[in-house]
């Protein structure tokens, strides 16, 4: 059995930052990292006793550390904790949803200073946003998708995956370019079709959003993620995504063309299609 990690460093007390924490509340010495010194307070007044605006404070003795910010502003922030006194021998992992760009910035920053950066994208998110929506069982059967581009040993990825299953994960190794493939199509597209859907069923009918069923609520329920936050994923992983995307549109077409041309047969298999495919989620 790998060693658990007892000393780790948290690097944004969102909502996954925080869910990191609850899970191992008692099992380890979790530090949360904030921007903003206020923010800090508040979180340790609800119980993250770790948490602090101080980089030095948080990334001291750290064992392994965890970017939970957004994948642009990360390599700038790793640069900043290897400045305030990141332990050599630490482990640098991510919790971001992009894997290319983030291993292309994490090569330049740890480069000859002996820090070891594995990736990992644990598919545990929700469209709820900040520490408030942090919750223990977060990770809890969701599936972590984990990148070693840049040839870590064997053992410490062995550790870093130990890590994510103790949380609840199941975890699933992929190249970084393989990553953004598949959640391009399992993630990045969902999103992208739930605002759509919400642009053009609520745009010019908002008045009659009361009187929606589940459906319209389920389909968009992602589109009421961050914008921010979303807006930088599609950009990073946007290769992946257009081509997921013009899929998309051409089977918009297709249906496009069988209701214009009234067929009634053709529609019901093209739904019997979609059906088929998404019986097979368990």
């Amino acid at each position: 059995m790998s060693e658990m990690f007892q000393k780790i460093g948290v690097l944004g007390g969102g909502l996954l930052g925080g869910s990191i924490e609850l899970a191992l509340r008692g099992k380890a010495d979790v530090r949360l990292w904030f921007r903003k010194a206020e923010a800090a307070v508040a979180a340790r007044d609800c119980g993250y006793k770790g948490a602090s605006a101080e980089l030095s404070e948080v990334v001291e003795g750290c064992e392994l550390l965890i970017l939970a910010v957004p994948v642009g502003a990360m390599a700038q922030l790793l640069e900043k904790a290897v400045e305030a006194g990141l332990p050599a021998g630490c482990l640098v992992t991510d919790v971001g949803s992009v894997k290319g760009a983030v291993h292309t910035g994490m090569a330049r920053v740890l480069g000859g200073t002996g820090q070891v950066f594995i990736g990992s994208h644990p598919m545990a998110g929700s469209e709820r946003n900040g520490l408030g929506a942090a919750r223990a069982d977060l990770f809890q059967n969701a599936a972590c998708l984990m990148t070693n581009d840049d040839g870590a040993a064997e053992e410490i990825c062995a550790r870093l995956e130990h890590f994510w299953k103790i949380l609840g994960c199941r975890t699933y190794w992929f190249t970084a370019s393989e990553h953004d493939e598949i959640v391009a199509k399992i993630s990045h597209l969902p999103h992208v079709t739930a605002a759509a859907t919400a642009l053009s069923s609520l745009e010019d009918a908002v008045e009659h959003g009361s009187l929606a069923g589940g459906g319209l609520r389920d389909t968009t329920r992602v589109a009421g993620g961050n914008p921010e936050m979303w807006a930088e994923i599609l950009m990073e992983n946007r290769e992946a995504v257009m081509g997921r995307l013009r899929d998309n549109i051409g089977r918009l077409h297709e249906i496009l063309a069988l209701l214009e041309g009234g067929d009634l047969e053709a529609t019901r298999d093209w739904l019997a299609a979609a059906k088929l495919l998404r019986d097979t989620l368990s």
